[in-house]
């Protein structure tokens, strides 16, 4: 053992991880979660859910260069929330709900305070999805990363009858888009606010009182919105015809995703018809990004889309804005292209 912490692996400070992080796994536990944390894989009940012909739909995803900054701020405790946001985000688009999630950290040394921190993070956006976190891996890799830094990433699988699977293939012309609002910047583009950032000489700890409240880093580490409750009330009652959750490639590349068999179909966006997060006028006053790129890259302060006809945008609004902002921004259309006016 002693030579092993001479290579640089501390076995004590791993188990004193998994001690701490326990509590935290143990309330994200639903319906269907077998066992608790520490075999070898984790289990979950399917057949508890009563759901006839199940569907799986699985996601994983990680946090990108967005840890850079997380690294620089010594802030460790919602980046778990972006990893879990990037996984949930995209099964619910299909209809599923998620059941259960996997994390991966490695981490240079074995930090059981900063490792606790980050599995806290993970917990919080289960618990915000009602997704169990029942199992993951933590690796001490001090030859593959610098101490103090990691890299995170995650696994979620969800289930949706294979009848309500939501494929995207009855979107018509003329159906209206609803946009959910995004908290910020959520997890995509980052690589290009670092080089804003590095080119500008911003400080991250530094409050820029002509846009913002707090200090610049705090406004991009602001975690990723969970759209999954939100989504599974709509699906309940309203009869929806696609959803697009914008990740990276914003608009232009996220959109079409909604109707791929469907070449023919485009989208029509009215880029008044949100508020935009301030971030996005700083970052495009900085970095002096074209209107064009500036959509290409982020969310532009819409991290969910849904589909629908236009008899029902009202009684879908009353239930989403329960959970977030939301508004009309945009129709479908046979253009082919996606229109930002």
């Amino acid at each position: 053992m002693d030579l092993y912490k001479q290579s640089g692996v501390d076995l004590e400070a791993g188990y004193e991880s998994v001690e701490r992080i326990k509590k935290h796994t143990q309330r994200t536990f639903r319906k269907g979660v077998m066992g608790g944390i520490g075999a070898f894989g984790g289990n979950f009940d399917l057949s508890s859910l009563g759901i006839k012909e199940p569907i799986l739909v699985s996601g994983t995803d990680g946090v990108g260069t967005k840890l850079k900054l997380a690294f620089e701020m010594n802030q460790h405790d919602t980046i778990g929330v972006d990893c879990v946001a990037m996984c949930v985000n995209d099964v619910v688009v299909q209809g599923a709900a998620p059941l259960y999630f996997l994390d991966y950290l490695a981490v240079g040394k074995n930090y059981p305070a900063q490792i606790e921190q980050i599995v806290k993070g993970i917990a919080d956006g289960c618990v915000q999805s009602n997704c169990a976190l029942i199992g993951g891996e933590t690796a001490e890799m001090p030859s593959m990363y610098n101490d103090g830094e990691y890299d995170v990433a995650g696994f979620c699988v969800g289930v949706v009858e294979k009848s309500k699977l939501m494929t995207g293939e009855n979107i018509s012309e003329g159906d209206v888009i609803i946009g959910l609002n995004s908290s910020g910047v959520h997890s995509n583009g980052f690589s290009l606010v670092r080089k804003i950032i590095t080119d500008n000489n911003l400080d991250l700890n530094k409050i820029y009182d002509t846009h913002f409240t707090e200090p610049l880093g705090n406004v991009l580490l602001t975690p990723t919105t969970i759209y999954v409750k939100a989504i599974l009330e709509l699906l309940e009652t309203i009869a929806v015809k696609g959803m697009c959750h914008i990740t990276g490639g914003g608009f232009y590349e996220n959109v079409p995703r909604m109707f791929t068999n469907n070449k023919e179909l485009g989208a029509s966006f009215i880029s008044t018809s949100w508020q935009k997060p301030t971030i996005y006028n700083f970052l495009q006053e900085k970095g002096n990004i074209t209107e064009k790129e500036i959509f290409n890259v982020f969310n532009m302060g819409i991290g969910f889309m849904i589909v629908l006809t236009k008899d029902n945008v009202d009684k879908a609004l009353g239930i989403l804005s329960k959970f977030h902002k939301a508004q009309v921004i945009g129709e479908i259309t046979n253009s082919g292209l996606i229109e930002i006016k």
